[in-house]
C-alpha cells in the first residue's frame, strides 16, 4: 500500500507543478504591472502589493523546485526521497512574507506625516489587471490547496495579492473621488495586516511537520483503540503517527500479540487487519508494525511507552 501510496503523491506532484508553472507566469505579469505602476502613480499600496508579489516569483519559483525535487525516487542515503523539501519551500515562504510586511509597515509609518502626490485613476487601471491576474490564479491553485501543504502556501499569497488588489482598488477610487491620499497608505498597511494571519498559519502547520507532530485529524488514544481491537493483539506500545510531507501520513508501533499467534501463521492475519484497519478509519496506509510476544516487554527499553 506504501508504494501505491508513494506512485499517488508523486503523480499529483507532477500536476500541482504545472499549476505553479503557470501561476508563475502570472505572477511575474502582475510584478511588472505593479512596479509600473508604483513608479508612475506614487503608489505605495502598489509598490507594496509588487513586493507581496515578489515574494510570490521567489515562493513558487521554491515551490516548483521542491515539487521536482520530491518526483526523485528514495536512494540508500535518502530512504524517503525529498518530499521534506515541499515543507522546507513552504517555511521560506512564511519567512519571506512576514519580511515584506515588515517592510510595508515601516513604509507607511515614514509616508503618514508627509504623503506624496498620488494619482488615483493610473492607480485604478493597474490595481484593476493586477485583481483580474490573481482570480486566473486562484482558480488554478484551488483544487490543488487542498492536496499540498506547498501549493497552499502558494494558493494563500495569490489569495494576499487578489485582497490587496481589491484594497488599492478603493484607495484608488477615494483618492480620485476626494483627493485623500493617505487613503493609499492606509490600503498598504491592509495589505500588510492581511498577510500576517495567514502567514501564521502556514508557518505554524509547516513547523508541525518539521517536528513530526501527531497530524490534525488524529486521535491518538482513538487510533491505539483500533489497534488492541483486532482479534490476537493484546498491546500496542512505542506508537507514533506524522506527516512526511502534505497528504503523507506515516505510521509505526510496536504491537504485542498472543504468543500463539506467531507459532500458528495468524500473525500474518493480524498484520492484514492492522493495515486495513488504519489504511480505512484514519487514512494512514503507510505503516510499519513490529509484532512482539508478550514476554519482549521486557527487553524493551523504559522510553518505549
Amino acid at each position: 500500500m506504501g508504494h501505491d501510496h508513494a506512485h499517488g503523491a508523486a503523480s499529483a506532484g507532477m500536476a500541482n507543478r504545472r499549476r505553479l508553472v503557470v501561476v508563475l507566469g502570472l505572477s511575474i505579469g502582475v510584478l511588472v504591472v505593479e512596479v509600473v505602476g508604483a513608479a508612475v502613480t506614487g503608489s505605495l499600496a502598489l509598490l507594496a502589493d509588487a513586493g507581496h508579489v515578489l515574494t510570490d516569483v521567489a515562493g513558487v519559483t521554491l515551490a516548483i523546485a521542491a515539487v521536482t525535487f520530491a518526483a526523485r525516487p528514495p536512494s540508500p542515503a535518502r530512504t524517503f526521497g525529498y518530499y521534506r523539501l515541499e515543507i522546507l519551500a513552504a517555511v521560506v515562504n512564511g519567512v519571506l512574507l512576514l519580511g515584506v510586511a515588515g517592510f510595508i509597515l515601516v513604509e507607511a509609518w515614514r509616508r503618514w506625516s508627509e504623503p506624496p502626490d498620488v494619482h488615483g485613476g493610473p492607480m485604478l487601471v493597474f490595481a484593476v489587471v493586477g485583481l483580474a491576474a490573481n482570480v486566473v490564479a486562484l482558480l488554478i491553485l484551488s483544487s490543488g490547496a487542498k492536496e499540498s501543504l506547498n501549493v497552499k502556501g502558494a494558493y494563500l499569497e495569490v489569495l494576499g495579492d487578489a485582497l490587496g488588489s481589491i484594497a488599492v482598488i478603493a484607495a484608488a477610487v477615494v483618492i480620485a473621488l476626494t483627493g485623500w491620499e493617505r487613503a493609499d497608505i492606509v490600503a498598504s498597511v491592509l495589505v500588510a495586516a492581511m498577510i500576517l494571519p495567514r502567514t501564521y498559519t502556514l508557518l505554524r502547520e509547516a513547523v508541525d511537520v518539521l517536528l513530526e507532530a501527531t497530524p490534525k485529524g488524529i486521535d491518538l488514544a482513538e487510533l491505539r483503540a483500533h489497534i488492541l481491537a483486532v482479534p490476537g493483539v493484546v498491546g500496542a506500545h512505542d506508537l507514533h503517527v506524522w506527516v512526511l510531507t502534505s497528504g503523507m501520513p506515516v505510521m509505526s508501533a510496536h504491537v504485542v500479540v498472543e504468543d500463539s499467534a506467531l507459532t500458528d501463521g495468524s500473525a500474518g492475519r493480524i498484520l492484514d487487519q492492522l493495515g486495513e484497519c488504519l489504511g480505512h478509519h484514519f487514512d494512514v496506509e503507510h505503516c510499519t508494525f513490529q509484532i512482539e510476544p508478550s514476554g519482549h516487554a521486557e527487553h524493551e527499553h523504559p522510553s518505549h511507552a
